[in-house]
């Protein structure tokens, strides 16, 4: 291990959790990565033992079944995860917002049904905010969930659901008439539970098949039609109506923070390939690691890492003390996305003509780096929030 990415003040618990996941990104990720995401197949072994480690309950709590660590010992997981194989650390994410979202606004009953089994991997969770006709504008969702004598009636479409067909809970925000005058009291977040793989995977719900991507390839991404769906009203997150848009944002704000610690393992292990292939190759007889101007990139390089890296332990630390952070989530995923991508091309550069090459490691980085500029908001969406609160903060 160099000396990036360094965490000052971790509990011997984290310490270790954190050994334990680098041990297992270096035996069971790194080896069969690229040849995983060229095949775009999911990855069933490296799931399997993620379950075994207790990573999809690390911050569910230990009355039901999970680790019950902090979203920043979550964050630097991910991070470690993120350097082995992007995707993969999909595969968690949205299934810890999920938890994380039955753990915060739950009911009892909610909690106790869900969680043990989120703990262990047996309930798998997806968040379905997104739908076709929009991006970033959540007030316009148009999926419908209309109440009848046995609860309610869901129809619609959702878009971009990571672990669409793998999951057996998907979160879905719907539109609901409580006769608020401001649209984002009228929305509800409903749990909605489903058979994994595509097609009809229950009542009214039909998962209609990949989504063919760019990168992040492996995992499943998917759209979800709603047709129909009949749906009990304990099914409604929190058990009242009404609460779905703030739900969802909580879950975005953790999110956020995943995200950023994603884009900081991607440019870690970036930085890791160039300055080792620096060293390795040789032009005008010597290492191009050198020439003073693969020196300055590196240099460059390992700072934004650095940087990058700060900002989510101060986004995340921010989080567990129970801060809203709304700004610290938003500029660590800003700067975090940005700079992945700028290391992500340095290094890139610096293997020259190879990097284009899928023989190489860093052509599949650079294609997941992309992923970090829109995943959880836009780089602009970002700036939109940051601006806004600080607007409030300095108001004259």
């Amino acid at each position: 291990m160099g000396r990036l990415v360094r965490t000052e003040g971790l509990t011997e618990i984290q310490e270790e959790i954190l050994k334990t996941v680098r041990q297992f990104v270096e035996k069971e990720i790194l080896p069969v990565a690229t040849e995983l995401e060229h095949k775009d197949e999911y990855p069933t072994d490296i799931v399997e033992g993620l379950k075994e480690l207790g990573i999809f309950g690390i911050m569910i709590p230990e009355e039901y079944g999970g680790l019950g660590e902090s979203l920043l010992t979550y964050a630097l997981v991910v991070e470690e995860i993120a350097r082995g194989w992007m995707s993969v650390s999909g595969v968690i994410n949205t299934h810890f917002i999920v938890a994380y979202m039955i753990r915060q606004h739950g009911t009892e009953e909610q909690k106790q049904k869900y969680l043990p089994r989120m703990a262990t991997g047996e309930v798998r969770g997806a968040f379905s905010m997104s739908e076709p006709a929009l991006g970033s504008d959540v007030a316009a969702i148009k999926t419908k969930a209309t109440k009848n004598d046995h609860g309610y009636e869901i129809t619609g479409q959702k878009m971009w659901l990571t672990n669409g067909g793998s999951s057996n809970l998907v979160a879905v925000l719907c539109k609901t008439d409580e006769g608020e005058e401001s649209v984002y009291k009228n929305m509800t977040t409903f749990l909605v539970e489903k058979e994994p793989g595509f097609g009809e995977t229950a009542q009214g719900v039909t998962i209609p098949g990949k989504i063919e991507k760019m990168g992040y390839k492996g995992i499943d991404t998917t759209e979800m039609i709603l047709d129909k769906h009949q749906i009990s009203a304990d099914q409604v997150l929190g058990g009242k109506p009404g609460q779905g848009f703030y739900q969802m944002m909580d879950g975005v704000e953790v999110g956020r923070v995943n995200v950023g610690a994603r884009a900081v393992g991607i440019a870690n292990r970036a930085f890791e390939l160039g300055i080792a292939y620096a060293q390795q190759r040789e032009t005008f007889g010597k290492p191009i690691a050198e020439h003073q101007a693969i020196l300055f990139r590196l240099a460059e390089m390992a700072t934004k890492v650095e940087a990058s890296h700060s900002m989510v332990v101060r986004a995340a630390r921010g989080k567990d003390s129970g801060e809203r952070n709304d700004v610290e989530a938003g500029m660590a995923k800003m700067l975090a996305a940005e700079y992945c991508n700028e290391v992500v091309q340095d290094s890139f550069r610096i293997h020259g003509g190879y990097g284009y090459s899928k023989e190489y490691e860093i052509e599949r980085l650079y294609r997941e780096a992309a992923f970090m500029l829109i995943g959880e908001g836009t780089s602009d969406i970002q700036k939109m929030i940051i601006g806004r609160s600080l607007l409030k903060d300095y108001k004259l």
